[in-house]
């Protein structure tokens, strides 16, 4: 049985040193795709980058949290900001409102058509959406998620996975089950596992070596790896306070060992391009 590994790096555009990180994780390394923040800082100045960067699958890293300011306005999207114009800062915050029927679905919408728009505009083709922090495999989010995959063709979406036992590790598994259920039935296609969620910052070389152990040890047919690799020296990040170790993923994922296990797993590196050759939901082997 030919089994696929997608490694995917998520947050192209975070900073300079994020996408210049990702690039070399991909010509060096075992690192096959990317998705791109549109919202961040340095999308603008490094996606052309991507056009010459060959093979590498590139998603759709659709946010509506974060640090950084949305693409459209207030008046555009009123209940997804606050006063002042600013996201949620996280999931945490996102959530209540939207189980409380505070966030109108249709700005959600509105804002990731924006996103793929500026995406779109840059002459990058998408081959898969995902999400800033997970929230696409949420209630309601999911559906707009899936209606936006449809409605450009992109074939195919991030099924949020964790093997944790903790209170969230339990969460995702139950919205993962009921967001596969959903988008299986509207025709797309996703990884039938996944590892990263839960080594989320600290996606070192023994928890590379770890995951792929673990992914190893499925029936899946295809699996994806997914990460934050970036240069460690970079001044821009000091915007973003989460204590991730985005130099040791860098050198994880261009580790000699790492892709030895690649191989000793049997795994054949691919991208999400790769799940239009099995069947819808990717879950059968």
């Amino acid at each position: 049985m030919t089994r696929t590994l997608i490694v995917n790096a998520d947050d192209y555009g975070l900073t300079t040193a994020v996408s210049q990180g990702i690039v070399h994780a991909h010509d060096r390394g075992v690192l096959t795709s990317t998705s791109v923040l549109v919202l961040a800082p340095a999308f603008a100045t490094t996606a052309p980058w991507l056009r010459d960067l060959a093979g590498i699958g590139i998603g759709a890293h659709l946010a509506v949290v974060g640090e950084d300011p949305p693409l459209l306005t207030a008046r555009e999207i009123p209940t997804l900001v606050n006063a002042r114009g600013y996201l949620p800062a996280s999931w945490r915050q996102l959530l209540p409102r939207v189980a409380a029927r505070r966030i109108d679905l249709a700005d959600v919408e509105r804002e990731w058509t924006a996103q793929l728009d500026a995406i779109a505009a840059e002459g990058l083709e998408v081959d898969h959406l995902d999400s800033h922090q997970h929230v696409h495999v949420f209630p309601g989010l999911c559906d707009v998620a899936i209606r936006l995959a449809n409605a450009r063709a992109i074939p195919a979406v991030r099924l949020t996975r964790s093997a944790s036992d903790a209170p969230v590790g339990r969460v995702m598994r139950c919205l993962g089950n009921r967001f596969a259920d959903r988008a299986r039935a509207a025709g797309l296609r996703f990884p039938a596992d996944a590892a990263g969620l839960d080594e989320a910052g600290r996606l070192d070389e023994p928890s590379v070596l770890a995951a792929l152990a673990r992914l190893a040890g499925t029936d899946a047919a295809v699996v994806e790896l997914s990460g934050h690799p970036g240069n460690a020296v970079d001044p821009d990040r000091y915007r973003y306070a989460w204590d991730y170790r985005w130099g040791a993923e860098l050198d994880a994922l261009c580790s000699p060992a790492v892709r030895a296990a690649v191989d000793r797993h049997g795994f054949t590196l691919g991208t999400y391009r790769d799940l239009g050759r099995s069947a819808v939901g990717a879950g059968a082997t």
